[in-house]
């Protein structure tokens, strides 16, 4: 539906000229952005004549302007009743006016005329057009790894533990049950329990090729009109895992992976009781392995994941955690997030956050929206401040290899955690690392104790 009564962000703006250069009318260009053509066709004119630089809004207060014809006070007291309470719309301020003393004699304005004053006066919330993240197109998957789906089963009371959420990942093609991980004490596991979960499956299993995901704040912005990607969405892409998203109210999108949370928690954790989280670990792996190997699955026609896929014991991409680094690809990341645009406003002091970091472009480009887009080449953030001809380029933050690993000393929560052979002399030292800190001896392949 076409909005009215509302003003064009920069970001819409932007896409105007942009299409306009490219060859379209302004009928086609007021059809793709929504808008009306009289609004494509200013600010064409404007860019074709000024530039970027004639896209900013002329703010200010007319001389005389919405409301003119009512008393100076009056205005006041709408502007400051929206001031402190930023969640009043024209009706409430409306009535809010017939409530004070000075103007029950008065004419009160329209409700409209209250809304373009405060509009006029910058006190209206201005829509943002949403982008997405790009992500690979999705395929219906026909061998095993070609998709995970991992999910965050809602909080359930565990006797002996309480409140616990369980983390589950499934292979979409197999139905193979790829990981259980028990999130004790918490409604809403963080990066951290997902990370983990993962780390333990790639260990058993190898990498997939694709993960679905829902679309959680652990994983990228959700909040953003422009969302910009979590580290552990990062992580991913440069172990060479693609990473796609669910559709916006679309549970169906993880149907798979919310019938398993229902199944593990029938199988492990209705009327049974557990003294701790490691035995409710080991609970779910031994419930996995029955699963996998003899459980009769519908989709299968009644037979177990691996009796019909026995490929499906390993990905044909082997992982360990002592390999992470040399098997992450920040070029991966790159190239992704080369492919991304996104608007953020800066502040006060000329700076704007991205991706939970802190970007400072200058103090003269304070309160700005900024149009940012990523050089691959230069590893830099490129911004360009909207009425600005000006490009400014930041180098980007956490984006080295030890950045995108995060703190690995995760490792230590997995169960019966062993070092592959031979070891580096970096495996070594982290050996010896963890054995003075946590007093644990650990097993090579072949079973000989370290």
């Amino acid at each position: 539906m076409r909005r009215r009564g509302q003003g064009t962000t920069f970001q819409e703006r932007l896409e105007i000229s942009e299409k306009a250069v490219a060859g379209y009318s302004d009928r086609e260009i007021a059809g793709m952005l929504d808008c009306s053509i009289p609004t494509v066709r200013k600010w064409r004119r404007r860019y074709q004549k000024q530039g970027r630089a004639g896209l900013v809004s002329k703010m200010g207060r007319p001389a005389t302007g919405v409301l003119g014809s009512r008393p100076a006070a009056m205005r006041e007291d709408v502007r400051q009743m929206r001031v402190q309470h930023r969640g009043w719309g024209p009706d409430t301020l409306l009535i809010e006016l017939e409530r004070l003393t000075d103007w029950r004699k008065e004419q009160l304005p329209s409700r409209s005329r209250v809304a373009a004053f405060l509009n006029q006066e910058g006190l209206t919330r201005r829509y943002q057009k949403h982008t997405q993240l790009p992500q690979p197109e999705r395929e219906i998957p026909k061998a095993p790894h070609q998709e995970w789906e991992m999910d965050a089963q809602g909080p359930v009371k565990v006797e002996g533990l309480g409140k616990t959420s369980t983390i589950n990942i499934i292979d979409v093609a197999s139905r193979l049950k790829v990981e259980s991980y028990p999130c004790v004490g918490t409604s809403k596991p963080g990066a951290v329990d997902f990370i983990l979960a993962l780390r333990r499956a790639f260990l058993n299993y190898g990498l997939p090729h694709h993960l679905s995901l829902d679309r959680d704040a652990a994983f990228f912005q959700n909040t953003s009109t422009s969302p910009f990607p979590m580290p552990i969405h990062l992580w991913l892409i440069a172990l060479g895992v693609h990473v796609v998203f669910t559709r916006k109210r679309r549970p169906t999108d993880h149907a798979i992976v919310e019938r398993h949370h229902q199944t593990m928690e029938d199988q492990v954790l209705r009327g049974q009781g557990w003294s701790s989280q490691e035995t409710l670990w080991q609970g779910f792996d031994e419930r996995r392995q029955v699963l996998n190997d003899h459980f009769p699955t519908r989709p299968l026609d009644g037979r177990a994941p691996i009796e019909v896929f026995p490929e499906a014991t390993s990905s044909e991409r082997p992982y360990r955690p002592e390999w992470e680094e040399e098997l992450l690809s920040p070029d991966r990341v790159y190239r992704y997030l080369a492919q991304g645009r996104w608007f953020r406003s800066t502040g006060n002091n000329g700076r704007f956050q991205l991706g939970g970091h802190w970007y400072y472009i200058g103090s003269r480009y304070r309160n700005r929206e900024v149009e940012i887009t990523f050089d691959a080449k230069e590893v830099a953030f490129i911004c360009q401040p909207a009425g600005s001809e000006e490009v400014v380029r930041v180098p980007a933050l956490g984006l080295t290899r030890r950045d995108l690993m995060g703190d690995i000393s995760d490792i230590l929560r997995l169960p019966a955690y062993q070092l592959a052979l031979p070891f580096t002399r970096r495996d070594r030292q982290q050996l010896e690392l963890v054995e003075f800190l946590t007093d644990t001896t650990f097993r090579d392949n072949a079973g000989t104790t370290k």
